[in-house]
């Protein structure tokens, strides 16, 4: 188990230091005059290449990226070019709003979709179809659409719910809990649509196995059958799609911040990419992507654990 965490692990930080290089080297392409973008398209060119220096843009990118990698190694990402606001102090503050709608929607959708896909594939028949028909319908609805409905009806008409803004767990746990619970549905029901299916097409190929027949043969129970047996095979797959759907919640959180007004990353990140703030975009992806690792790095444990063959690849 430990040479498996090791691969896995070893990858991981490869992976990030080959991304942030790309990104670096993409952010820093001569097109991208910063010196310009700070001062203005009318400055004279010897102030911009001033700039320019003072920035350390006149060296070698090779030399930029080893300076900030080492720096970002001491979760040290520098100052914003626009605002001089220290980096990390800004991811700090944001990060545990964007990671309060993860863990929600990963926990949500990882019991919902548990649920309704142990339900279906074990009941078969009715159920099984209407559990396809949402997932289907839950899948194929627009993000945006969904989330404009869900603040219309429970925010707007019922007022149930605020429709924007954020309140923290530290100064009020209901408080919070009333603003984070509309955006967690909102990114819940498309994540649930796709790993439900996923869970049931499992559960359905493990129930065809000889094994589980010999087993039910033998009289044991069937919910000893299910709990012990099904379950541990079936959740391989579904928890692969779990991880790569969080990716993907990533994404759809910069939308949802935005329609609920929640200062997380997600808002962050539009905000200051539009500028060409290099290192609040460098600092913003390595976390994103230190993020993603750790998660794949848990999913591939949790499956190593479950299904002790995968741990030699």
């Amino acid at each position: 188990m430990f040479g498996f965490l090791l691969r896995r692990t070893a990858a991981g930080l490869a992976l990030i230091v080959v991304i942030s290089f790309i990104t670096f080297v993409l952010l820093s392409l001569p097109e991208n005059d910063v010196g310009r973008t700070l001062l203005g398209p009318e400055a004279p060119a010897d102030l911009v290449a001033a700039k320019n220096a003072a920035l350390g843009l006149d060296r070698p990118v090779l030399t930029q990226y080893a300076d900030w990698l080492s720096h970002a190694l001491r979760a040290d990402f520098g100052a914003s070019w626009f605002t001089s606001e220290d980096v990390t102090a800004a991811i700090a503050a944001r990060l545990p709003i964007t990671l309060s709608l993860m863990i929600g929607v990963t926990t949500v959708t990882a019991l919902a979709s548990f649920g309704l896909g142990v339900w279906s594939g074990v009941r078969r028949g009715a159920v099984d179809r209407a559990v396809q028909i949402l997932g289907v319908l839950g899948y194929a609805l627009p993000g945006f659409l969904i989330t404009l409905v869900i603040v219309l009806v429970f925010a707007v008409r019922l007022g149930w719910f605020p429709a924007i803004g954020y309140i923290p767990l530290s100064q009020s746990p209901a408080g919070w809990l009333s603003t984070v619970t509309l955006p967690v549905v909102a990114l819940s029901i498309g994540a649930i649509a796709g790993a439900s299916q996923q869970v049931r097409s499992a559960v359905i190929d493990v129930l065809s196995q000889d094994y589980i027949r010999t087993l039910r043969s033998r009289g044991l129970p069937a919910r000893t059958v299910l709990f012990k047996h099904v379950l541990r095979n079936a959740s391989a797959p579904a928890l692969t799609v779990l991880g790569m759907q969080f990716v993907g919640l990533l994404g759809g959180a910069v939308l949802v911040e935005q329609i609920f007004g929640l200062p997380g990353l997600g808002s962050m990140a539009v905000a200051y990419t539009t500028r060409g703030d290099i290192p609040v975009i460098m600092g913003l992806l390595t976390v994103t992507v230190v993020g993603v690792v750790t998660i794949n790095l848990l999913v591939d444990v949790a499956i190593g654990l479950l299904n002790p063959k995968s741990r030699q690849t």
